[in-house]
């Protein structure tokens, strides 16, 4: 059994993050001890590194709250958990697309930029021949 602190430790999670996502219901086989002391055993673990990933993925508390119910309620909620996660996946891969455009033009705003003033690389080549220092240097 792990205490919050080590729970936090094993996922990468805050301890806070620990403490938040057992309050909302999210980590269903966490223990209390005699003094009320949350206990993890491993597949309280399990399920918070599961947590961490949908967390990390973008999917909302109240999302990831609702897979857990479908979970505990067995096999025959397979089909509506694939649906939510193919739902999930579909919204990252757009956010995912919507990040490469804001990359592309990114990129095409620094393009003029570099051209005019060149790379730091280059301009540290330039300065070190002319015998300056760069301020990249």
């Amino acid at each position: 059994m792990h205490t919050v602190k080590e729970a936090a430790r094993l996922t990468g999670l805050t301890e806070h993050a620990v403490r938040f996502y057992t309050d909302k219901g999210l980590v269903p086989s966490v223990r209390r001890d005699k003094n009320n002391t949350r206990m993890f055993d491993e597949e309280a673990v399990n399920w918070l590194h599961g947590i961490k990933c949908l967390k990390q993925s973008g999917m909302p508390i109240e999302v990831i709250k609702t897979y857990v119910e479908l979970c505990l309620q067995g096999d025959l909620t397979i089909p509506k958990r694939t649906a939510l996660m193919m739902e999930h996946k579909e919204a990252a891969r757009a956010r995912l697309e919507e990040a490469k455009r804001h990359i592309d033009h990114l990129e095409q705003k620094n393009g003029p930029v570099r051209s005019h003033y060149g790379t730091p690389s280059a301009r540290h080549s330039q300065s070190r021949q002319l015998g300056r220092r760069s301020a990249y240097a």
